[in-house]
C-alpha cells in the first residue's frame, strides 16, 4: 500500500487541549455571531436564509435570446436583489427559472398575492434592461419584446419553515442511526467519539455560515450530510485500527494505541481528504453562484472533518472510556471461550492446622 509517511510518531493526544480550544474558540465565534446579529436592532438575521428557508417569489421568463446567469444576476442585483436564484432548463434553453426573496413591505401582511405581484414587478424591472417584455400574445408574435413573464408562484414562509424543520429533523435522524451503527458494530464509547466529532463538524460549519453570511438554502443541507458521513468514515477508519492494535498489543496504554493507530492512518487518511478537497476546490472556484453555498460548505466540512477525525473523535473516545470504564480493553484482555486461566484451573485448597 502507497504510504506518505513512515515511521511518523506524533503524539496527537498529548496536542488535545489546543485542539479542543481552537475548536471552542470558532464555535464561540459563531455563538457570538448568531446572537449579535439576532438581537441587534436594525441588524441582519443569525443566518442568511435563502428562499427555500425564507420564502419568496418564483418567476419563469422566456427569451428570444437568453442573457448569461451572470448578466441576469447583475441586472437583479441592480434592483436591490442581493442573493437571487437563477435556474436553466435543459429542454427549454429560452426560459430562465428566477427565485427571488420576499420584498421589504409585503412580509408581514401575508397576503399571498401581494408578493407575488411585488415579486414579478421587481423581476420584469430587471428584465426590462434587456427589452420590452411581450404583450398578452406570445413572445414570437412580438418583434420588439425580448421576453416574457410564463409564470410566476410563490414559496411562502410556511413552507419555508417546514422545510427547515424537516431538514433539521433529517440530520439528528442521521446521526442517531449513526450512532446506533457504530454502538452495535464496535463500542459505546467509540460511537460516542464518533458522532460528537460529527456534531462538532456541523456545528463549526455553521459557525461559518453565520460569521460570513454565506446563504444557507436545502444544498447546504445535501452538503451538511455528506459531511456526516465523511466525517463518520474517517473515524471509523482509526477505530478501527484501535481494535486491532489493543488485541495484538495487549500491554500498551490505551493512550499509546490510539496515538499508533492515528499515526498508521494518517497516510490514507492524507490522501482520501487531500482527493476530496481538489474536486471541491474545483466547485468552488468553477462552480458559480447556484453551486456557491454547497461548494463552500463542502470546502469548509472536508478540512474540519479531517481535523476532528484525528484531533476530537479520538480524545473523546479516550476520556469516555476513562469515564465509564474500558470496556473495549477488558473484552479483549478477558479469556477467550473455552480458554480457562491457569489459576482457574487449580481447586481450593483449604489448609489446615496440624496437630502435633
Amino acid at each position: 500500500m502507497f504510504n506518505l509517511f513512515q515511521n511518523i510518531n506524533i503524539d496527537w493526544l498529548g496536542k488535545r487541549k489546543y485542539f479542543i480550544a481552537f475548536s471552542c474558540f470558532i464555535m464561540l465565534a459563531g455563538l457570538v455571531s448568531t446572537i449579535g446579529r439576532q438581537y441587534t436592532p436594525g441588524g441582519t438575521d443569525a443566518f442568511n436564509l435563502g428562499v427555500d428557508f425564507k420564502g419568496g417569489t418564483v418567476v419563469t421568463a422566456k427569451f428570444k435570446q437568453r442573457p448569461s446567469d451572470d448578466d441576469l444576476r447583475a441586472a437583479l442585483n441592480k434592483t436591490g436583489i442581493n442573493d437571487p436564484v437563477i435556474q436553466s432548463s435543459t429542454d427549454k434553453p429560452d426560459e430562465a427559472l428566477i427565485k427571488i426573496p420576499l420584498i421589504e413591505g409585503n412580509t408581514e401582511d401575508g397576503n399571498t398575492a401581494a408578493q407575488v405581484q411585488a415579486g414579478r414587478q421587481t423581476v420584469k424591472q430587471a428584465l426590462d434592461t434587456f427589452g420590452s417584455e411581450a404583450g398578452e400574445g406570445s413572445l414570437a408574435d412580438s418583434p420588439d419584446a425580448a421576453y416574457k413573464i410564463v409564470g410566476t408562484d410563490s414559496v411562502g414562509a410556511v413552507a419555508g419553515s417546514k422545510l427547515r424543520n424537516q431538514a433539521v429533523t433529517a440530520t439528528l435522524f442521521g446521526l442517531v442511526g449513526i450512532l446506533l451503527f457504530i454502538a452495535f458494530r464496535y463500542d459505546w464509547t467509540y460511537a460516542v467519539g464518533a458522532v460528537l466529532a460529527v456534531f462538532h463538524d456541523v456545528l463549526m460549519v455553521v459557525a461559518f455560515f453565520s460569521v460570513f453570511q454565506w446563504e444557507i438554502n436545502l444544498t447546504v443541507i445535501a452538503a451538511l450530510l455528506t459531511i456526516v458521513g465523511f466525517s463518520v468514515n474517517d473515524s471509523i477508519v482509526i477505530f478501527d485500527r484501535v481494535r486491532e492494535n489493543l488485541q495484538e498489543n495487549r500491554n500498551d496504554s490505551l493512550y499509546t494505541i490510539t496515538n499508533h493507530s492515528i499515526n498508521q492512518t494518517l497516510s490514507r487518511t492524507i490522501i482520501t481528504s487531500g482527493l476530496v478537497l481538489l474536486s471541491v476546490l474545483a466547485l468552488v472556484l468553477f462552480g458559480g453562484e447556484v453551486l456557491k453555498s454547497f461548494s463552500l460548505a463542502l470546502l469548509v466540512g472536508v478540512i474540519l472533518g479531517t481535523y476532528s477525525t484525528i484531533a476530537i473523535a479520538s480524545p473523546i473516545a479516550i476520556w469516555w472510556q476513562n469515564k465509564l470504564g474500558d470496556s473495549r480493553v477488558k473484552e479483549v484482555l478477558a479469556p477467550q471461550k473455552g480458554e480457562k486461566l491457569a489459576s482457574s484451573s487449580r481447586r481450593s485448597v483449604t489448609r489446615r492446622p496440624v496437630t502435633r
